[in-house]
């Protein structure tokens, strides 16, 4: 990724710290935690002190926004939390695409002593009641109006919009325990803050959009170049700069301002929105060692 300047990434408000103390005077109230996370980035987008925190709970990761992902790569990243003896699956919270695997595979797998104990003691109509985890905007809030099949929580592409915890009742006999979205007090690798910037984790308030999107242009050159020649008809070298690529893209698209400069603002941020909503194909932004460590 390209070495442009950038200041220091942090983004750790009042309510977040509030948050982890929430999660674990909760974690008794549940059965088994939904770890939701970024298909795209599905290590920079685990907060690292949720292992920790609900270490005594069974626990399931969600890879979210998988149709905005490669698929080969999700496939991967699967395989490599089968390797770390957990289960995952690949899903799309706003489609609902994969969703009807979560109850059976929850209840066959991760809850599968559970309700094997519920079943002997004659207990198997108590409720199964999950706490939902995850980053802001990386989902949570539209699994569970998917799985509510209503709009039960507010709903907006932008970090922060859960604030409270909110109880929903499913027709399933399961209850979902959803909690505000929290990060980690510091970004020991500004890598992953600038991964989390790309696709909106952190709020674009705090960044310098022109320099965000730049390193972005300098990722998919390297990973991705057809989806970028294709999205933006441009033609490059490996010389190119993440400043040049934007160049490009803003002469292609013809966002040029008095005296023929290019307004690489606007470009800016016309390539994180497509980025975002997935006009530049499915494209992930880190992958899983081979290895699987």
């Amino acid at each position: 990724m390209e070495n442009t300047d950038m200041k220091t990434i942090q983004w750790f408000p009042g309510h977040m710290a509030k948050t982890r103390r929430a999660i674990s005077a909760n974690l008794k109230l549940v059965d088994a935690v939904v770890e939701i996370i970024d298909a795209r980035t599905p290590m920079s987008s685990r907060n690292p002190e949720i292992d920790s925190l609900t270490s005594s709970k069974p626990r399931i990761v969600l890879l979210n926004k998988c149709d905005l992902a490669d698929s080969k790569v999700t496939s991967a990243w699967v395989n490599y939390f089968k390797r770390e003896n957990v289960t995952a699956l690949a899903v799309d919270c706003k489609s609902g695409k994969g969703l009807n695997k979560l109850m059976p595979v929850l209840k066959a797998t991760v809850l599968k002593n559970l309700m094997e104990k519920r079943q002997k003691s004659g207990m198997v109509g108590a409720p199964v009641r999950l706490m939902v985890l995850g980053i802001p905007n990386v989902g949570k809030s539209s699994l569970i109006n998917r799985l509510a099949g209503s709009k039960r929580t507010k709903v907006e592409d932008r970090p922060g919009v859960t604030r409270t915890k909110q109880w929903v009742k499913l027709q399933d006999n399961t209850e979902l325990l959803d909690m505000p979205g929290v990060l980690w007090p510091k970004f020991e690798d500004q890598s992953t803050a600038i991964k989390l910037a790309f696709t909106g984790a952190i709020s674009d308030d705090i960044l310098d959009i022109e320099t965000l999107a730049m390193k972005l242009l300098s990722f998919l050159a390297e990973n991705y170049p057809q989806s970028l020649k294709e999205r933006y008809k441009i033609e490059y070298d490996e010389s190119d700069s993440g400043y040049v690529l934007l160049e490009k893209v803003g002469k292609k698209r013809g966002m040029v301002i008095s005296g023929g400069e290019i307004n690489t603002e606007r470009a800016a941020v016309t390539v994180l929105d497509e980025f975002r909503s997935g006009k530049l194909g499915r494209i992930t932004l880190e992958f899983p060692s081979v290895s699987g460590e």
